[in-house]
């Protein structure tokens, strides 16, 4: 809790590395298979950036930078109106699903990975919100 005096420092997220050992092969799966507008692509500076419509996705080949690459183990929740067919799109793509979709009775979520195993969803909200008051 804050009170009234206090400014807020952050204002929001710009954007959130998902590491990779190989741009290229990254950049195709962010770019066509999922789809995602790339805007930036600089595999000499080992990193490419994708856009998700509220959060820049970039793909960094974390080592070519001297840092440690770790795998992202918690899912990065994709947003799509609808799950299941966002699913079987992908699936025709050639990806794999981790399990069936899970139903939370607030969502609709499917786990996948992708080439390098970081996790990521497929969400869908479609209930509302309970949030802190």
């Amino acid at each position: 809790m804050t009170d009234a005096t206090t400014q807020q420092l952050i204002s929001g997220v710009d954007f959130v590395s998902v590491p990779t050992h190989d741009i290229h092969a990254a950049a195709e799966f962010y770019g066509s298979t999922l789809g995602l507008r790339r805007s930036v692509f600089m595999p000499e500076r080992h990193f490419a950036e994708f856009e998700t419509g509220n959060l820049t996705l970039s793909v960094i080949n974390a080592e070519a930078m001297g840092l440690e690459h770790t795998r992202t183990a918690n899912p990065i929740a994709l947003h799509v109106d609808d799950v299941e067919a966002a699913r079987a799109l992908l699936e025709a793509k050639g990806v794999t699903f981790h399990g069936d979709i899970l139903d939370t009775s607030v969502c609709h979520m499917a786990f996948f990975s992708d080439p390098d195993g970081n996790a990521l969803m497929l969400h869908n909200r479609y209930a509302p919100r309970v949030t802190e008051g």
